[in-house]
C-alpha cells in the first residue's frame, strides 16, 4: 500500500512540478493521503519513500539512465518512471530491502498502473539498477 500511495504522490508532484522538489511532493501527499484511508503505518512509509526520492533524485535517475539504453528518464511516461524511482531509491538506498522485493512489487505496480509492456520493461531496468547497485558496493569494501 505504501509503495502505490507513493506513486500516486510522486505521480502528481511529478505532473505538477517537472523539479520534483519537496514542497510539490509534500502538496501531493497531503491531496493523495486525504483521498485515500491509508494505515498511519504505510502513509508514514509512503512519504519516507517520496522524500527518499526527491533527496536522491539525481542519483536515481542516474541510475535509471544507465540501466534503460536509449530511454531519457524525462522522456520515460510518468507511471514507469516514478514506479522506477521507487524501486531505485530502495535498491541503492535501502541495503535493508532485498533487491528481489523491491524488483517484484515494482513490477506488480507497473501490472496494476502502466500499460501492458511495462511490466517487463520494469523488471528489465531494475534488474540492472539491482547489479549496478550491488556492484558498487562490493567495490566499497
Amino acid at each position: 500500500m505504501a509503495r502505490e500511495a507513493a506513486l500516486q504522490v510522486l505521480f502528481a508532484a511529478d505532473l505538477s512540478s517537472p523539479s520534483l522538489d519537496s514542497d510539490s511532493v509534500r502538496t501531493a501527499f497531503e491531496t493523495v493521503s486525504a483521498e485515500f484511508e491509508l494505515p498511519a503505518r504505510a502513509k508514514d512509509r509512503a512519504l519516507e519513500i517520496c522524500l527518499g526520492v526527491v533527496h536522491h533524485r539525481k542519483d536515481i535517475d542516474l541510475a535509471i539512465a544507465q540501466a534503460s539504453e536509449h530511454w531519457k528518464v524525462e522522456r520515460l511516461a510518468a507511471v514507469e518512471r516514478n514506479v522506477l524511482r521507487i524501486a531505485a531509491y530502495e535498491l541503492l538506498f535501502e541495503p535493508d530491502t532485498p533487491a528481489e522485493v523491491a524488483i517484484d512489487e515494482a513490477v506488480e505496480v507497473a501490472r496494476r498502473f502502466a500499460s501492458e509492456k511495462s511490466p517487463a520493461f520494469v523488471n528489465g531496468v531494475l534488474d540492472v539498477v539491482a547489479r549496478n547497485a550491488r556492484g558498487q558496493r562490493g567495490a566499497r569494501r
